[in-house]
């Protein structure tokens, strides 16, 4: 059995008092050896933690037995390295951003679908089907015939489904009346968030994967499957096919963007360095820098150590602390 349980938990709950929880739940952290992030809002709770799996089931139970946390969901995961480097209880405006003011999931989210149901909603004609997610996740795989908003973070999704509710864009009206829509995403966090949001806008009939992406690989078998490619993940894992087996893909370890076979045989793809798509956006200095951390991280793989410098490097925000971080997306 892998040494290492991670859990990526959240819940949308009113929590007045998330201040007041951060240093507690930071103490109760360390004194179990538990690493990785949780993000605190007034919304609620959103994070992926890491350490023995006594530590973590303590925690898991320790947050649930406040009421309001009662139905906190979680998902787990196995590794034989320790997957984070450092604890971090952080306190936000939103536990995932979207940056609309009066967005309530607790009321206005979307119908849940089951796993086994979804197919055969997203199969209806007058469905149109969103992929909630950034680009670059798209980009690892998604349902077929999703519409791919090509968003950089979550927060520009509002302004897409703006653009796309005027005349003659996917999500307009016709004959009067507003499509029906059907929203997932990894977790089902976003699409708490996203569904709650498209209500607020007037569509009635909105629906979102329970469970997300991660919930329909494990239940619906490969050969009954509508997705195409496999899942990004935020964890060491990059990302997971049906029954959530590894992936093929890897992280650039600068930009963080995930790496398939064919982008590492890129004559702009250096181990640790660089990628095609962050190449030409490092200096000299950087392409240094980070030369010389995966030369250190060879040699200390050579001792048979473990580098810092593995979880470190990056040039751009393309993942920033919610939800792109490991430590937020379920």
């Amino acid at each position: 059995m892998p040494a290492f349980l991670t859990a990526a938990l959240y819940q949308f709950v009113n929590l007045p008092d998330h201040a007041e929880l951060r240093d507690r739940l930071h103490a109760y952290c360390q004194a179990r050896q538990i690493k990785g992030t949780l993000l605190l809002a007034q919304e609620g709770i959103n994070g992926t933690i890491a350490g023995p799996e006594s530590g973590v089931r303590e925690l898991l139970a320790h947050l649930r037995s406040d009421p309001r946390l009662a139905q906190l969901e979680h998902k787990e995961s196995w590794s034989e390295h320790e997957p984070f480097y450092r604890l971090k209880v952080k306190l936000k405006k939103e536990i995932v951003t979207l940056g609309v003011n009066g967005i309530d999931p607790n009321r206005m989210a979307g119908r849940y679908v089951k796993a086994e149901a979804w197919n055969e909603l997203i199969g209806q004609e007058d469905v149109v089907l969103i992929d909630t997610r950034n680009d670059y996740e798209c980009a690892v795989g998604t349902f077929a015939g999703a519409i791919n908003p090509q968003t950089k973070s979550f927060s520009q999704l509002p302004q897409w489904v703006e653009q796309q509710m005027q005349p003659g864009g996917l999500l307009a009206d016709k004959e009067g009346k507003k499509p029906r829509v059907a929203m997932f995403c990894t977790g089902g966090i976003r699409c708490e968030k996203s569904t709650a949001f498209m209500r607020t806008k007037g569509f009635e009939e909105v629906y979102h994967l329970q469970g997300g992406i991660l919930k329909y690989l494990e239940t619906v078998p490969a050969e009954q499957s509508a997705w195409q490619g496999e899942c990004f993940v935020f964890d060491e894992r990059v990302s997971v096919g049906h029954d959530l087996a590894p992936g093929h893909f890897q992280l650039c370890r600068s930009c963080r963007h995930p790496l398939s076979a064919q982008d590492k045989t890129s004559p702009l793809y250096e181990a640790g360095v660089s990628c095609p798509r962050c190449h030409d956006r490092l200096s000299a200095e950087q392409k240094r820098s980070f030369a010389e951390r995966q030369r250190q991280i060879a040699l200390a793989r050579a001792r048979g150590e473990r580098h810092i410098g593995v979880a470190r490097g990056r040039v751009s925000s393309k993942q920033s602390a919610e939800p792109q971080t490991p430590s937020a997306e379920t």
